[in-house]
């Protein structure tokens, strides 16, 4: 009974919780219709196929920087290492030549070098052993006539010839003289004043191509040096030996001079090369740049369009906001530049098949990241209590578009390849690549995505029917919980109500009383202070029976 409720319960506080509940009760049925509503969207998918055929625009961008770069740098990938610029003459012996070097064909020298000399059936060269026992390469026929072509005559009245102190035999088998000089320096130094000489003719058909020292110091197959054979002074031959060491010093010193000259060169190229692919990848960075904010530009462009208030006011406000996007996501921006220089330095170092390297590691990431992504679905605590059927269709959903971004990658590949076939489709379009690219990337995005869309749509209408039933029957009990929390609400104000009402009717119940006490004492008093008669006495029972009456009610 009401009157029985214990005072101390706060029937305030009692319905102020069960209004607060019945308001969440409230909001979580409003949460679940709008739910319902959302049920079905594939948003998701729209992303990822956007998200890789901007990728490939992208990596197109860099790509084609580097291939430019490589046309540029006369068909040589980037190297800028010391050996595919600056030439030594230890390389050059090896074969390893500095083909980067944009001053000096170093190739061409060696080429050159090489024809001088005698080759058996399997192009090793012919060596032969002289008198000193020093093994040097046989020369070819008509080797030295360059030299003889413009060679100064001496006189066959006197017996005297014009003789290289160094010889033309000794130059022609000189690396180093071959490697940093040319052929016309050569060829200027053997006729020098330094290194041609008058000679009587039978001592230089017998020194030949042997140089004074080891013409002089070693016998014949008799025994005798030159020396004694020719009856030469010890005056004569200490000039010719003196002859000799000027000769050679100068000889050294040109060369000197030449490797000198290939080592500045060298530096020179190898800087020029690093400006060059700088160039390129700075210049892929500003198309790239260039290409996300048009991109900015042209989203807020359509919602312009589809705007109901078009003015040159709006407009500029559009443009501004699209400045500001940019900005704001400039971290972002800054990142795909950094991608931007290294995939066109990649590209300008391994060449064109950085490309399909580049596209197997994005098919890889995607992988990965579908993946990546199903585990964290199942893993997520929000997801851990729908249905197995529910979460099976849900993570197949997610690999699915994993999968679709994958297959855009490789159709478009395959496309570009069937389409390089026709002339027309190959032309190269100026910073982006060839047309056969740019429609492989758009086909293939297209293809894949649909292909993706339908069997993603398929799973989407297992899913949703599953989750209307469970949204519907989740809202018939979150409505039945509302109901009952209403009810509760009822049934305790209506009992707040009555407990104030007889709290009321007590309180002036207690203050009649209290004034009926009071009178009845002052009526008593003035009883005892007046003479007593029936009148009175009857007016004090009839007042005593009507407080009695009221105490009744």
């Amino acid at each position: 009974m009401i009157e029985d409720i214990d005072e101390e319960i706060d029937l305030d506080e009692l319905e102020e919780k069960l209004q607060n509940r019945l308001d969440e009760e409230v909001s979580e049925l409003k949460f679940l219709v709008e739910e319902k509503k959302k049920i079905g969207s594939v948003d998701n998918l729209g992303e990822i196929i956007k998200e890789t055929v901007w990728e490939q625009f992208l990596n197109q961008i860099a790509i084609v920087a580097g291939e430019d770069f490589i046309k540029e740098n006369r068909n040589l990938t980037l190297n800028l290492s010391n050996e595919a610029h600056i030439q030594t003459t230890e390389n050059f012996v090896k074969g390893n030549i500095a083909i980067h070097n944009n001053y000096i064909d170093y190739k061409e020298r060696y080429d050159g070098w090489n024809e001088n000399f005698q080759k058996d059936l399997n192009g090793n060269i012919i060596t032969h052993t002289t008198r000193t026992g020093k093994e040097e390469n046989t020369l070819a026929r008509g080797a030295r006539n360059i030299f003889d072509k413009n060679r100064p005559t001496g006189l066959s009245s006197d017996n005297i010839d014009m003789d290289y102190t160094i010889s033309a035999g000794e130059i022609i088998r000189d690396p180093k003289a071959n490697a940093h000089m040319s052929k016309k320096e050569q060829v200027e130094f053997a006729n020098s004043e330094v290194n041609l000489n008058k000679m009587n003719a039978s001592l230089n058909r017998s020194k030949g191509d042997k140089s004074v020292s080891d013409w002089l110091d070693n016998p014949n197959s008799n025994g005798q040096k030159p020396k004694e054979i020719f009856n030469i002074s010890s005056d004569d031959e200490s000039k010719l030996r003196e002859k000799d060491f000027k000769a050679r010093e100068e000889y050294k010193k040109i060369k000197d001079s030449a490797e000198e000259k290939s080592m500045i060169l060298g530096k020179k190229s190898q800087k020029e090369e690093a400006f060059k692919v700088t160039g390129k990848a700075l210049r892929a960075v500003f198309m790239q740049l260039l290409a996300e904010l048009i991109k900015e530009i042209i989203a807020k462009l359509v919602k312009w369009f589809k705007s109901v208030k078009k003015s040159l006011s709006t407009l500029l406000e559009s443009l501004k906001e699209s400045i500001h996007s940019f900005i704001g996501k400039l971290k972002t921006h800054l990142i795909n530049a950094g991608k931007t220089i290294v995939s066109t330095i990649a590209t300008a170092i391994i060449g064109p098949i950085f490309i399909t390297i580049k596209k197997v590691w994005m098919i890889l990431q995607k992988g990965w990241n579908s993946l990546k992504e199903a585990i964290e679905y199942i893993r997520n605590p929000e997801n851990k209590n729908k249905p197995i059927g529910i979460l099976f269709m849900e993570v197949g959903k997610i690999i699915i578009a994993g999968l679709t971004g994958i297959g855009a990658l490789v159709l478009g590949d395959v496309i570009e390849k069937g389409l390089m076939t026709i002339p027309i489709f190959a032309i190269q379009i100026p910073l982006i690549g060839s047309l056969a690219n740019v429609l492989g990337i758009f086909f293939g995005a297209i293809i894949a995505g649909i292909i993706g869309a339908i069997a993603i749509n398929f799973i989407q209408v297992q899913v949703e029917k599953c989750l209307k039933m469970e949204n519907v029957d989740l809202q018939i009990i979150k409505g039945n919980e509302i109901l009952n929390l209403q009810s509760q609400v009822q049934a305790v104000s209506e009992v707040r109500f009555g407990y104030h009402k007889n709290k009321v009717a007590q309180e002036v119940y207690d203050r009649h009383m209290i004034a009926a006490m009071e009178m009845k004492t002052a009526i008593d008093n003035i009883g005892d202070n007046c003479q007593v008669n029936d009148n009175i006495n009857e007016n004090l029972a009839d007042i005593d029976s009507m407080l009695n009456s009221l105490k009744d009610e």
